[in-house]
């Protein structure tokens, strides 16, 4: 007994397009979300550097404009 109608291979293939197509937009999706959680990552790092800046600033008792000039003397040096 016959189960269905036999699909051609320009079916096939057209089914075999549509689930590459369909593969390949779930892949860009995916890539573009681990690129917003890398820059997410990314400004973690900054915001914890910036953190650490501070409590050595603070350990010093030194503002962020002494250290700028301390930075600039540094280079002209």
């Amino acid at each position: 007994m016959p189960r269905g109608v036999r699909r051609s291979p320009i079916e096939r293939l057209q089914d075999e397009i549509k689930n590459t197509q369909d593969a390949i937009e779930q892949y860009k999706s995916a890539i573009k979300t681990q690129e917003e959680k890398l820059k997410q990552l990314q400004d973690e790092i900054k915001i914890e550097e910036f953190k650490e800046v501070s409590s050595l600033l603070e350990e010093k008792n030194m503002t962020i404009l002494e250290l700028k000039e301390l930075l600039i003397s540094k280079d002209v040096e």
